[in-house]
């Protein structure tokens, strides 16, 4: 749950985010099931689920809106997000599920959160990456600004002093 100003829990935003784990689990499931139906050869059916899941995705973004207002992202908040939950599921998540599995003996589902660890620290690091050469690109920018200023400046300057 995310804290408000006061530093209080927010009820509000931790159903709005249970509201948008629940949307998107919605949508995916609708999916597999659209898959296995048209595998099946049911096509009305999968049509169905089809069209649900799109409505699912436009729940789950209504609760995003709220979640992560677009007045306040920029591309460098968005990847930062972006680091911040991948680096979760591979530091925290998926190794305690991967633990929890192999205590079970379900070794599947160990295997299954092998992958994802690699691929969320994949995910991870190819957002990093994408971090960098975006800070790397606005501090150039910001040097051919500042070049494009002082030209500017001393034409300014050479014009008031011929006045």
């Amino acid at each position: 749950m995310t804290k408000q100003a006061s530093g209080v829990q927010s009820v509000t935003i931790g159903n709005l985010e249970s509201a948008f784990a629940g949307e998107s689990m919605a949508h995916i499931k609708y999916r597999y099931f659209a898959k296995l139906a048209r595998e099946a050869g049911a096509e009305d059916v999968a049509q169905a689920f089809e069209a649900t899941a799109e409505q699912e995705v436009m729940h789950a973004f209504g609760h995003l809106d709220l979640l992560y207002p677009k007045s306040r992202l920029t591309p460098a908040n968005m990847l930062g997000i972006a680091i911040e939950g991948e680096t979760y599921e591979y530091t925290e998540m998926y190794p305690k599920f991967r633990h929890l599995a192999v205590a079970e003996g379900n070794h599947a589902a160990a295997a299954e959160y092998d992958e994802q660890i690699a691929e969320s620290k994949e995910h991870a690091e190819n957002f990093k990456r994408m971090l960098d050469i975006a800070a790397k690109r606005f501090a150039a920018l910001a040097k051919v600004e500042q070049r494009h200023a002082k030209h500017y400046q001393s034409v300014l300057n050479a014009l008031n002093a011929a006045m």
